[in-house]
């Protein structure tokens, strides 16, 4: 048996406007959202009397999907991530392929995204740099600039 595809990334939000708007101005865009409160929901993540909502965002016109949730019950818990170093055991990150690393920083500065460290060069093949997004998400952006 072998594994059919990736289907998305979930990612915990306490702003799910502002981390839609974030991965909106990013370029992804908008698949879908819903509340989440049905008593199979909760058997399957573990958690009684769940209720939360989520946001399906999709790479436009690739595979690539990222869902965001909000929970309302039980309230989140907070695991001090936020500030995580990168090298952080558990910790995860979104990497996107972008055309213009510059621009993309400078748009998602506007929804109060700040670098973790700082844009380098990859040999001459990429520039690279991870952001904090909202809620402290890391996202990892690329641009192409060789072969």
């Amino acid at each position: 048996m072998a594994i059919q595809r990736m289907d998305n990334v979930g990612v915990v939000v306490d702003d799910l406007d502002a981390a839609v708007a974030f991965f909106l101005e990013l370029g992804m865009e908008l698949e879908g959202r819903t509340p989440i409160e049905a008593e199979w929901a909760g058997r399957v993540v573990g958690l009684d009397g769940m209720r939360s909502e989520i946001a399906m965002m999709r790479v436009p016109d690739g595979p690539g999907r990222l869902e965001l949730v909000r929970y309302d019950s039980p309230p989140p818990v907070e695991a001090g991530l936020r500030d995580a170093p990168p090298h952080t055991l558990g910790l995860h990150r979104v990497m996107f392929a972008v055309d213009d690393i510059d621009d993309t920083v400078e748009r998602l500065r506007g929804h109060g995204a700040e670098l973790v460290g700082e844009i380098t060069r990859f040999e001459d093949a990429f520039r690279l740099c991870y952001l904090r997004g909202p809620g402290g998400i890391i996202v990892a952006l690329a641009e192409q600039i060789g072969p």
